[in-house]
């Protein structure tokens, strides 16, 4: 009767590299959510050093972008200009947007652009892979049907939320910034029979365990949501829907790790880490996952 919940979210070419318009200084973009027809809240580098007013051409100049307000602020304003269809100009001009500790001198390759999504990543809108989904296999996938385990879908579109550190001592006043996703009726309907049943919640990532903890009712029970998730989970949350959750090893000062440490309590959860270190896992984004149950 255990129920696996995955994230569909796909990532989106989020990362443009141009050039300031016409001094042609390097600058680089990650769209982080859309404000309004063509304005763009994104992180900026260098982004102390653009102004108000400042133009950004992408693209051989297809696509050019006039910074809205003035240095001071995490996320700057991008109002964008471009001819043809928004999606085709950025699957065109765009990058996939690897994490900053990923490098790659020569750009992201054609095979990051594959194995940064999941094999079941369909809704495009995030700007990071949900990664506990990676380590899923056509092969494993095929496997976990023929044992008859059931297998029903959330969306939570990754954002700047997830990955934001955490720049608070108090972490209970930390809060993650507001994120998408959707719940459909099938979805929470398979969820509750699952739990009525006796059956577990194994939530296949951090965005999913947030996002299912996110739509409970009163009653304890999933209601069907389209919303934004803007529930921050830390040490002393009381989960009331998943019961088991698989997750990557995450880095210091992350929501991510608050989360975790939540679920399965902070000393084994650093005791976990120190043998991972030990043992020689891998961490963070293509690295390996632990099943907390």
């Amino acid at each position: 009767n255990d129920v696996l919940v995955i994230n569909n979210t796909r990532v989106f070419p989020a990362r443009l590299v141009g050039q300031r318009d016409p001094s042609g200084g390097r600058v680089e973009v990650l769209l982080v959510r859309e404000r309004g027809p063509s304005v763009w809240e994104a992180l900026v580098k260098p982004g102390a050093r653009l102004r108000q007013g400042a133009r950004v051409k992408f693209g051989d100049s297809r696509l050019r972008a006039d910074v809205l307000d003035a240095p001071g602020n995490v996320l700057r304003q991008l109002r964008f200009e471009y001819e043809g269809p928004w999606e085709a100009v950025l699957e065109e001009v765009g990058e996939t947007p690897l994490p900053p500790y990923i490098s790659r001198p020569t750009g992201v390759s054609m095979a990051d652009c594959e194995r940064y999504q999941t094999i079941f990543a369909r809704q495009k809108g995030a700007i990071a892979a949900p990664t506990a989904g990676l380590h899923f296999t056509p092969q494993v996938f095929d496997r976990l049907l023929t044992r008859g385990a059931q297998v029903t879908e959330i969306t939570l579109h990754v954002g700047y939320g997830t990955f934001e550190p955490v720049r608070v001592n108090d972490v209970a006043q930390h809060r993650v910034a507001p994120e998408e996703f959707e719940l459909c009726d099938k979805a929470a309907r398979t969820i509750n029979d699952a739990r009525a049943g006796g059956g577990r919640v194994i939530a296949v990532g951090t965005t999913t365990a947030r996002a299912l903890e996110s739509s409970v009712n009163a009653r304890g029970q999933l209601e069907p949501a389209r919303t934004k998730a803007d529930l921050t989970i830390v040490p002393g949350f009381k989960f009331r829907i998943i019961d088991a959750l698989l997750t990557n090893f995450h880095l210091p000062r992350s929501s991510l790790l608050l989360l975790v440490c939540a679920f399965a309590g902070r000393d084994f959860v650093l005791q976990a880490y120190r043998h991972a270190a030990y043992r020689g896992y891998r961490f963070y984004s293509y690295g390996d996952c632990m099943l907390l149950i």
